[in-house]
């Protein structure tokens, strides 16, 4: 679980997160929604610790993680997984190479551990037969999943993926999704993600906070998304025609 409480954050005279507050469970699927330059990408730095707040705090498991002594942010920065938004691959290695990466780094293993690590992970992910490719040899949906395979392989307590669907098509965006999920609800991990994308919220939003000008305005689950009294919220679900129809066909099928 990790909580967050009156997160603040301004770049020189815009306040990008004004107050924000909340509590991101356990294996669950826990969104962060809105439009573009809401603050997403800023809250989810601030929580991983990227970035500064100005004010607010942050605990893990209760760990106070801001302006915590060095030890104990490394202790727990070993626990967290990254999806980075274009995947972040290094184009110089493997697919084996990627995932074993961060084994190297934060782990004590040897090298037979990590392999049996590594392909774990890739079994897991789907991908046990693409170890010795390069990232320029794969499809955007394959990079995703190296880049699942590589964030969970230390066996981290927290995933964070950044907009994990983007340019992706929409049946790969289901399959990405339905992975993380999965994995999520397997090994009990805390999941945050940030999107825009109505098809994710659908699909996987256990916990949804939905960011506008930088504050909460609204948290729920997919199945109360559709009926709320939130007018921007309202107005960025329904923002296309797809949705609006999906709307219709509730309405009707409760009168």
């Amino acid at each position: 679980m990790i909580e967050i409480h009156n997160i603040q954050k301004t770049f020189g005279d815009k306040k990008v997160l004004d107050g924000v507050s909340g509590v991101f469970e356990a294996g669950k699927t826990n969104l962060l929604l809105g439009a573009s330059g809401t603050g997403k990408s800023v809250l989810l730095k601030c929580i991983v610790g990227l970035i500064k707040p100005d004010v607010g705090s942050v605990t893990f498991d209760g760990t106070y993680f801001t302006n915590s002594k060095l030890d104990i942010k490394q202790e727990i920065r070993r626990k967290i997984g990254m999806l980075f938004q274009g995947s972040a691959l290094f184009d110089s290695m493997t697919v084996e190479q990627n995932v074993e990466f961060p084994l190297k780094m934060l782990t004590d293993m040897n090298k037979s551990e990590r392999m049996d690590r590594v392909n774990f992970c890739l079994q897991r992910v789907g991908l046990e037969n693409a170890n010795k490719k390069m990232p320029a040899e794969i499809s955007g949906g394959m990079k995703k999943r190296v880049g699942i395979a590589r964030a969970i392989a230390p066996n981290c307590t927290y995933l964070f993926c950044d907009e994990p669907n983007s340019g992706l098509d929409p049946q790969t965006s289901l399959k990405i999704d339905e992975l993380i999920l999965e994995i999520t609800q397997e090994y009990n991990i805390t999941t945050i993600i940030v999107t825009h994308d109505m098809n994710s919220v659908i699909e996987i939003g256990d916990k949804i906070m939905f960011l506008f000008e930088g504050k909460k305005l609204w948290e729920g689950t997919r199945d109360e998304i559709l009926d709320t009294d939130v007018k921007e919220l309202n107005e960025f679900i329904f923002s296309n025609r797809l949705m609006r129809d999906a709307k219709k066909v509730e309405d009707n099928s409760s009168m």
